[in-house]
């Protein structure tokens, strides 16, 4: 059985291809860059998205060396995300299912994130760490659901990354540029704002882009005090869960420092760790394939419309 899954919630459009024995036979995506020094238009995405969707389904045919009728079913990211954005991925997927007569299933995009990073890392039952432009959360499998046992109060830790950058003059994405400027820098005092299981960024993050000095002392100490905070509500839930494993996944998860304080967490509880592969940290179109497919046989046929506020726990794991 082979799933061709969409993803369109923010500034990538990405096509995957998925079999039932766990192959990955297409991943393909182009992403939105923003004017430098601006952030996302939610119109400019969309525009770019409708632009590229048809070429990128031929790419990702080409490449698992299939056609549309060997596709068994569709899925597509049904939120969270930006309405704009995710209105382009149901519409494709709408019309290719009229066209192909295929059914669909709607995937919860963070629960994606999830389900790749099991699935390419081995891990059966992890607390997850997920962290990306808009998401932060610490996440694990309770009573038939994805529960949130920390999350971010107002912004994810990745827009916070790339908000700094702006102000640094860095591009977009901002995240590897500042990690690499952390590596030449000292520390310098910024707030600490854990609340309870929950992190809020907002507040350091105005702290870092009033800070006087050089931008590597700044970027050095944002990483060392949101990472720590990061690994701080990660290691509550591990301990409050009993769970033995931790998964990083989402587009920060390329982060060597991050992945250093959790891995030394991890050591320190005798818990295994692993990190979702590169190709699948940043929204891909596989992790949408992948999850449509698992759902396929275990979830009642779900609403097509998109949900751009749901939350990773509305969603019943019927698959698991």
């Amino acid at each position: 059985m082979l799933c061709l899954g969409i993803e369109a919630t923010a500034h990538t459009f990405g096509v995957g291809i998925a079999a039932a024995d766990g192959r990955m036979l297409a991943n393909v995506k182009k992403t939105y860059l923003p004017k430098i020094g601006s952030g996302l238009v939610p119109r400019e995405a969309r525009d770019h998205h409708r632009r590229v969707a048809d070429g990128l389904i031929a790419d990702a045919l080409a490449a698992a060396d299939c056609t549309m009728e060997d596709i068994d079913v569709l899925s597509f990211s049904q939120g969270p995300g930006l309405p704009p954005c995710l209105h382009v991925g149901k519409d494709v997927v709408t019309r290719l299912a009229k066209q192909y007569k295929k059914s669909i299933v709607p995937v919860n995009h963070c629960i994606a994130h999830i389900e790749i990073g099991r699935q390419q890392t081995g891990l059966g039952d992890p607390m997850t760490v997920y962290v990306s432009g808009a998401n932060t959360q610490v996440i694990g499998f309770a009573n038939g659901r994805y529960r949130v046992f920390g999350e971010t109060q107002d912004i994810g830790i990745g827009n916070a990354l790339d908000k700094l950058g702006r102000t640094l003059g860095l591009p977009f994405p901002a995240g590897p540029e500042i990690e690499n400027l952390a590596k030449k820098g000292s520390w310098t005092t910024l707030p600490y704002s854990v609340k309870g299981m929950d992190l809020a960024f907002s507040g350091i993050l105005t702290a870092a882009e009033k800070k006087q000095g050089s931008k590597e002392n700044v970027c050095f100490s944002f990483q060392e005090t949101t990472f720590a905070m990061v690994t701080e509500v990660t290691e509550r839930a591990v301990a409050h869960t009993g769970k033995e494993a931790v998964l990083l996944t989402g587009g920060v998860a390329a982060n060597k420092r991050l992945q250093k304080m959790l891995q030394t967490m991890c050591t320190e509880r005798g818990a295994r760790f692993a990190v979702v592969p590169a190709p699948y940290a940043m929204d891909n179109g596989a992790m949408i394939a992948w999850t449509g497919l698992i759902m396929h046989k275990k979830t009642k046929p779900g609403t097509l419309t998109i949900l751009p506020r749901q939350r990773t726990d509305d969603v019943p794991v019927t698959w698991r």
